[in-house]
């Protein structure tokens, strides 16, 4: 097998992406995977708490180390679409560490 391509890391975690929709980002990125037969070029993991607790559901891709705040489960497939398979990130999304940046 080959080293993927990209790998998502999304908080199910801590004090508060659990309860803003964390699991459901989750399924609906592995999913979009899936379904676009891309699962053995991008990785899909849970991932322990960022410390960022307040601003999730929170996502982090690899390698480019972009960082995503607030993403919906409405957000997925243009987080897939734009970033992951056109490698475009998604601005609107943004972290820095102080909030999202646009």
């Amino acid at each position: 097998m080959d080293i993927f391509e990209k790998h998502v890391f999304v908080c199910t975690t801590g004090k508060t992406c659990p309860e803003e929709g964390a699991e459901a980002v989750l399924s609906a990125l592995r999913k979009a995977i899936f379904d676009r037969g891309l699962k053995d070029k991008i990785r899909i993991n849970k991932s322990g708490c960022f410390d960022q607790c307040g601003n999730g559901p929170m996502i982090v891709v690899y390698p480019e180390a972009v960082w995503y705040s607030h993403v919906k489960e409405a957000d997925v497939n243009e987080i897939v679409e734009s970033h992951l398979l056109g490698g475009k990130p998604v601005e609107r999304l943004f972290y820095d560490g102080r909030g999202r940046i646009r």
